[in-house]
């Protein structure tokens, strides 16, 4: 069953329209089982399921809950199979009902899987999808004035006015037998007559008891229709649900196909006919509709018309480049031509002198070229497969020039443009950049192969040289002089406000260079600017030691004041604006915490000292703890690239350490250990450091407490104690931890400094201070493994030994 729902789904995919009417999950089932049953075809089962309202919700729904019904039926298998087995007689043999009953089950599945795996592998025909398009429902109009010719039948509701001497209205419907009862006239007999008929009977029947009405001297009858009556007509023939339907008096035949849902995969468009009282009152093109709007033979259906869709006489399939490349149905009288006609025609890149046609002869394929006198002569057959090439990829009368001239391009091989002056004349003539001395004509030969042919262009335009005739794919080249020598450019560097490259210019001179350089900095040295060049020798039979020139010059206001006079400069020139040395930029050095001016001071000279920046400062506060005193200092470009290789050898490294470099996150500022107090006690000394710009130096005040960190019981920080040693320190945090390295302990004072603490003295401990004990690194065994390996490397020793000792003896 689970089967069923999901070929179901197939079904939707390839339907979607919805309609009001809907069926539950199990009338889906139901039908699919019963409409295969009763032998019905895949595209009536289609059009039905579509019509009934079945969604891919409601579809999706029920594949759902049979899934689940599906996953407890296997686990019911065996007991269904003992089950049957019960049912078995004393003779073996499985009860007749039952096992029918199975069987039939099965075999519906089988067979509705043939629908539901149906996919729309029939060829698209023209015309087909015109009664399954949504929006093509060929309704008839009911709001339309009675036509005169629309013949009135039972069940039709007539209006008769009457007015002018006498006023009446009577609204009365034909009975089955073809009458109307009007009151003190008896039945009239409509049935069979038109509109215009009825309206002339009834002013005959009426003028017994209205007088002038026969005439229309003093009043007025006529007779409309009110509500139309249903016909009932059989469709019959190739469409999708060939049945009888009951429809409007209006409808057509349009009408009528479109509720069968169209014709089936082999019935026919061209040949739709309508049999009234067994003889064929029309006969149906839906062409002439599709290809023509003509709607002649669309004729208004009567009760009991019969609809015969025939299956197709000939079915023929064209492909390649033309506008609708598809299957078509064609007349057997109906030749090439047409069949092209239907196509819309020719694309613009379709090769349109021949065809190919591919027949199915009875016993083998044919092939034939049709050529294109022949298109209106040559008939098609069923079956017939229809090719249109393309154009070839080249050109049958095609001129190139390039380079050097006006107008590049492609031009057509003329009358008009004929040789090479003719064409450089069609392109505008040569620019002035043109290489006269010698230019290309590259021409394909017809065996594809290439020549070039120099030209004298010079002596040719001056009609020196004779001129030369053009055939078809030549392509002319006119080089440019600056496509023959390399572009030249010009660089400077330096001290300008755009240093970079500069396209050369011929008579370029210093001055100019800089002015396109933005001009010079307030850091150039105008006393001295160095220009490189090449050295460019092409006749030099030897190599020469000199590599390049140099020149040097001044400039004062943008002008050269000293250096060769009139210097121009050549391709590939390099000018050097020099940063001025007399030209300094501020450097700032930062003081915080317990100075009397903190804040950022200038560095006047080069060298100053801590002393000297104590000094700018207006000296030391009373409160401020120079011992405790520290220096940030931000890194040079120098210093960063040196800490990036470093960090970049480690990363590569193969050992591993107990640090995760790639966790190991280095800041650009660091702390610089000094001693502040000596620094001011012995200026300019060792302890004196030289500050440089960025450094900030910050003075703490006093701090009496003492921190103690690393492998202890509980770090703490706690007052300094005068006197004391390690172990109080340590015991005030509680003791040392299990894997404690004692002997490596070591202190951090304020000022960045770093001390180990030997024997626990108390000299090294200070205030603010802070006491770290390191962890002992982790003791590695040995596997079973080495263990093994040793043992074998001593036991293999052992035995070269002894054999070195049997040796001497």
């Amino acid at each position: 069953m689970c089967k069923i729902i999901t070929l179901i789904l197939c079904f939707i995919t390839l339907s979607t329209s919805l309609f009001a009417q809907s069926m539950s999950d199990e009338q889906v089932i139901q039908y699919v089982k019963q409409a295969q049953m009763a032998g019905k075809s895949q595209n009536q089962m289609a059009i039905e399921l579509r019509t009934k309202g079945v969604t891919p919700q409601q579809v999706e729904r029920i594949k759902k809950k049979y899934e689940a019904a599906q996953a407890g039926t296997n686990d019911r298998e065996s007991a269904a199979s003992i089950s049957r087995n019960r049912t078995k007689d004393n003779t073996g043999v499985l009860n007749p009902r039952i096992s029918n009953e199975e069987e039939e089950d099965e075999e519906n599945v089988d067979d509705i899987a043939s629908f539901f795996n149906y996919k729309d592998s029939v060829p698209k025909i023209f015309g087909r999808d015109v009664f399954t398009n949504k929006n093509l429902t060929f309704e008839p109009n009911i709001n339309i004035a009675t036509p005169t010719n629309y013949m009135l039948g039972p069940g039709d509701q007539v209006i008769i006015d009457i007015w002018g001497a006498s006023q009446n209205t009577f609204t009365e419907k034909i009975s089955p037998d073809g009458n109307i009862n009007v009151k003190n006239l008896g039945p009239v007999y409509l049935n069979g007559l038109t509109v215009n008929e009825a309206n002339a009977y009834i002013q005959r029947k009426f003028s017994s008891i209205y007088s002038g009405v026969l005439g229309g001297t003093s009043s007025k009858i006529k007779l409309t229709l009110g509500q139309i009556r249903s016909i009932q007509i059989n469709i019959m023939g190739e469409v999708s649900v060939p049945g009888t339907y009951t429809l409007s008096a209006f409808s057509s035949v349009f009408h009528a196909l479109y509720s069968a849902g169209g014709v089936n995969e082999i019935g026919s468009l061209r040949n739709v006919q309508v049999m009234r009282n067994g003889k064929q009152v029309a006969g149906l093109d839906v062409y002439d509709y599709i290809l023509k709007g003509k709607f002649n033979d669309d004729i208004r259906l009567m009760d009991g018309d019969v609809i015969i869709v025939p299956p197709y006489d000939c079915l023929v399939n064209i492909s390649g480049n033309v506008k609708r490349p598809m299957f078509y149905e064609m007349k057997s009288s109906e030749s090439a031509a047409t069949l092209l006609h239907y196509a819309g025609g020719f694309t613009g890149d379709a090769y349109n002198k021949t065809i190919r046609l591919m027949r199915k002869s009875g016993r083998e394929r044919q092939i034939y070229n049709v050529d294109d006198k022949d298109f209106g002569s040559f008939n098609l057959a069923d079956g017939d497969s229809v090719v249109v090439g393309a154009v070839l990829d080249r050109f049958e009368n095609k001129l190139e020039i390039k380079g050097a001239v006006f107008r590049e391009g492609l031009y057509e091989l003329s009358d008009a443009v004929h040789s090479v002056k003719t064409l450089i004349e069609k392109a505008e003539g040569i620019t002035g950049d043109a290489f006269l001395n010698r230019a290309e004509l590259r021409r394909q030969h017809d065996d594809l192969t290439f020549e070039i042919i120099p030209i004298d262009l010079k002596g040719l335009l001056k009609g020196e040289t004779a001129d030369i005739p053009l055939q078809k794919n030549d392509m002319l080249y006119i080089p440019s002089i600056h496509d023959l020598q390399e572009a030249g450019v010009l660089i400077i560097h330096g001290e300008v406000a755009r240093p970079g490259i500069y396209p050369y210019a011929k008579n370029t001179k210093l001055e100019d260079l800089v002015i396109q350089a933005g001009g010079l900095m307030e850091s150039a040295s105008t006393v001295r600017v160095d220009i490189a060049r090449r050295i460019k020798d092409p006749k030099s039979m030897k190599v020469s030691r000199d590599i390049g020139q140099s020149f040097s010059f001044s400039l004062k206001d943008g002008l050269v004041v000293d250096g060769t006079p009139g210097f121009v400069l050549e391709p590939f020139d390099e000018v050097y604006v020099r940063r001025s040395p007399g030209y300094q930029v501020q450097q700032n050095v930062k003081v915080t915490g317990e100075v009397v001016f903190g804040g950022r001071h200038a560095v006047t000279q080069k060298n100053e000292r801590l002393s000297d920046l104590v000094r700018k400062a207006g000296g030391l506060t009373s409160e401020a703890y120079p011992l405790g005193a520290r220096l940030l200092r931000r890194m040079s470009d120098e210093e960063i690239a040196r800490q990036e290789k470093t960090l970049q050898i480690a990363k590569n490294g193969t050992e591993k350490d107990s640090i995760d470099i790639n966790k190991l996150e280095v800041d650009s500022v660091y702390q610089v250990g000094i001693q502040l107090e000596k620094a001011l006690a012995a200026p300019g000394s060792d302890y004196d450091l030289v500050v440089r710009e960025g450094d900030e130096l910050i003075i703490p005040q006093y701090v009496n407490t003492v921190k103690i960190n690393g492998t202890v019981m509980f770090p703490n920080t706690v007052p300094y104690v005068k006197g004391k040693g390690l172990s109080h320190y340590i015991d005030q945090a509680g003791g040392y931890g299990q894997r404690a390295n004692k002997r490596k302990a070591y202190v951090v004072y304020m000022n960045g400094t770093v001390a180990q603490l030997k024997g626990g003295s108390s000299k090294y401990i200070q205030p603010g201070c802070e006491i770290v004990v390191p962890t002992k690194p982790d003791k590695k065994g040995m596997s079973l493994g080495e263990i093994i390996g040793l043992s074998s490397s001593i036991a293999s020793l052992g035995a070269i030994v002894a054999t070195l000792l049997t040796l001497t003896k």
